[in-house]
């Protein structure tokens, strides 16, 4: 294998306390919402352009709450917000992390699947007559093409 990026392992224990560190960030985050696609693509987005934005409007809002409709929720204007600067971080951090999580296991299922055709290609040259014929026939299948067979149709008369 020429090119071996990653030579590591993930015991188990290890694998578990990382399973236990997730579950942790989800107990404690228990008020997140599991959108439709539907509803993200209806739902306004606040980006890095409008952060100011809405931290503007927010300063307004509380230094002249005289001229908003009496159904206007301050209050829940005000935790939205903090609430939105206290996730952000955390976004950034497991955006990062997802990102690292989902490289690393593209470049070791790659190294695992470029081994694994070495090591069919070897069995296919040298294994003729080692007892290897139907784990090699076997192994073959993964690259056999299903045929297009057309079904001829029926006349109506």
């Amino acid at each position: 294998m020429a090119d071996n990026r990653i030579s590591a392992s993930l015991s188990q224990a290890d694998r578990e306390a990382v399973m236990i560190a997730i579950a942790t960030i989800r107990e404690k985050l228990p008020f997140l919402l599991d959108l439709t696609t539907e509803e993200r693509r209806s739902l306004p987005k606040l980006g890095d352009k409008s952060r100011a934005f809405v931290s503007k409007a927010l300063e307004v809002a509380t230094q002249n709450q005289d001229f908003l409709s009496r159904s206007f929720n301050l209050d829940e204007m005000r935790q939205d917000v903090e609430l939105f600067e206290a996730l952000y971080p955390v976004l950034l951090a497991l955006t990062q992390l997802h990102e690292l999580v989902d490289d690393t296991v593209v470049a070791v299922g790659s190294e695992a699947y470029a081994a694994s055709l070495q090591v069919y290609n070897y069995a296919r040259a040298s294994g003729k007559g080692a007892g290897l014929d139907a784990v090699v026939d076997e192994m073959g299948r993964r690259f056999a093409r299903k045929s297009r067979s057309v079904q001829p149709q029926a006349s109506g008369v």
